[in-house]
């Protein structure tokens, strides 16, 4: 998860009981395997002794900041929606490499076409 990232930063209050999600997302940023991905990403605790709500602000390796309000939203959630995220930068990044635009855009006639049948080669050999 931490790969695609270059910061993260959780703001929480620790005596608001709305904090489980900060918590949960902090532990996983903390896990062995997350900071092996990316011994880069800087991960910001700020314990807040306000009544704000908690929240977790994550950027990414690009430079798009994304604030999820941890009050309503899951630490799985969050974590789901920064690998999609990811995999889409990860795409991205394969197609400008390739000397390829970004989006891609496909004609409209081509998505009306056919798709091919594809048989597996076990069916084919067994006919001969």
């Amino acid at each position: 998860m931490l790969k695609f990232l270059s910061r993260v930063k959780i703001e929480f209050n620790a005596l608001d009981p709305r904090t489980a999600s900060c918590m949960e997302f902090l532990a996983q940023c903390n896990a062995r395997k997350a900071k092996e991905s990316n011994p880069g990403c800087q991960v910001q605790v700020k314990r807040r002794t306000d009544d704000e709500p908690p929240k977790i602000c994550v950027t990414f390796v690009n430079g798009i900041e994304e604030v999820f309000d941890a009050t309503s939203t899951p630490a799985q959630t969050i974590r789901t929606m920064i690998l999609e995220k990811g995999q889409m930068l990860q795409t991205e990044q394969m197609f400008r490499e390739a000397g390829e635009s970004w989006p891609i855009i496909i004609p409209d006639d081509e998505l009306q076409q056919p798709a091919p049948g594809t048989k597996p080669r076990k069916a084919e050999e067994k006919k001969q």
